[in-house]
């Protein structure tokens, strides 16, 4: 999957488009320079079940690695997903 990245003063989002159609994204809102806050993941109907929700939220962990940056994950499903993988757990704000 080719996720994109668009960003802005304070809020960003990853996103997966389909024939310049959005159907996958997660929304983050930004903290000052050191941290992003996600708040939204939402995937379009016909790719429920192909973890199409992960990609995007996985794209935002390695950019916040990337950025030396901290997540604070208010997304139920984001934060379901990096507490259930260890593996993403570093960019956790502590």
């Amino acid at each position: 999957m080719n996720i994109q990245h668009k960003s802005g003063e304070t809020k960003g989002e990853f996103y997966l488009e389909v024939n310049g159609v959005v159907k996958a994204k997660m929304t983050y809102s930004k903290l000052g320079n050191t941290q992003i806050i996600i708040d939204h993941t939402e995937v379009d109907e016909d790719l429920h079940g192909e973890n199409a929700g992960k990609a995007p939220v996985e794209a935002g962990v390695e950019h916040v690695r990337k950025n030396n940056l901290k997540v604070i994950p208010l997304c139920p499903f984001a934060k379901a997903m990096i507490q259930r993988d260890e593996s993403l757990q570093d960019v956790l704000r502590k």
